[in-house]
């Protein structure tokens, strides 16, 4: 089976997934500083309260927005999985699409991923947004080139510049506002779902209208992340939600190095 690992700026995924079906998900804070015999301690215990072992793993690959964390992630893989891991974007993983923009070497691997994802699911142009530290929205051409997009304050993000700059401010949870219909709110708590949560649709809502009024062609926008599922249920702006478009990327990736290995 193939270990997935997608570091992200505020969280490490892993996922165990056989031919292309999660077997197993977890998630840890990202911390720059954990050493591989810390990920081990948390993660081989988690296999085997899922029945599993670290034999099942015959390949791991990493999706990596956070240079300093790599090191001990192929040291995990190597010690305690034997592998040598692949990582995306990186020989012997090409991405296999075209980065069409001024600095392709500057575009996050887990944009990339999605995107080789959202490609291989979908025909036509398409939009990814995804729900991170960031909020993304990343441009697919209908023959699978990259063509940029746009990088915006994740939610969370926004909320904790809000409750951190403003002493009164009391830290909410990311819920949409009561179902009474009013953007008038009538106390602190009330105001401030109303603004971050409405203010964040508004925001989506806009810079897609103004992507699809740039690209002119038909739009399919595909949304992923972990907030994703919440704001499909309030606007109408997402075609299709992929809570896992990340991880399916990645083994996605697996497949082709396999392939070109076993061709080669």
């Amino acid at each position: 089976m193939l270990l997935a690992i997608d570091v992200g700026n505020t969280n490490v995924v892993f996922a165990l997934i056989e031919g292309r079906t999660i077997r197993g998900r977890w998630r840890i804070a990202t911390d720059p500083r954990r050493t591989a015999d810390e990920y081990a301690v948390w993660l081989l215990q988690l296999l085997h309260l899922q029945g599993l072992s670290a034999d099942a793993v015959d390949r791991v690959i990493v999706s990596n927005v956070v240079p300093r964390a790599l090191h001990n992630i192929t040291v995990l893989a190597n010690k305690y999985f034997h592998q040598d891991a692949l990582v995306a974007g990186e020989p012997p993983v090409e991405w296999g699409l075209r980065i069409d923009v001024d600095q392709p070497r500057s575009v996050g691997a887990d944009r990339a991923v999605n995107a080789i994802a959202a490609h291989d699911r979908y025909p036509g142009d398409l939009v990814v947004v995804d729900f991170g530290t960031a909020t993304t929205f990343d441009v697919i051409a209908a023959d699978g080139t990259y063509k940029g997009g746009i990088i915006a304050p994740g939610i969370n993000l926004s909320l904790d510049a809000l409750v951190n700059a403003a002493a009164r401010l009391p830290r909410i949870a990311i819920e949409a506002p009561r179902e009474n219909g009013s953007v008038i709110g009538r106390n602190t708590e009330d105001a401030m779902h109303i603004g971050v949560f409405w203010g964040y649709v508004a925001m989506m809502e806009g810079l897609i209208a103004r992507l699809r009024a740039e690209i002119v062609r038909p739009v399919t926008v595909v949304a992923t992340g972990g907030l994703a599922v919440l704001f499909h249920e309030h606007t109408a702006i997402f075609d299709h939600v992929e809570p896992d478009l990340t991880l399916d990327g990645l083994a996605l990736l697996a497949e082709r190095v396999q392939s070109t290995l076993r061709l080669s």
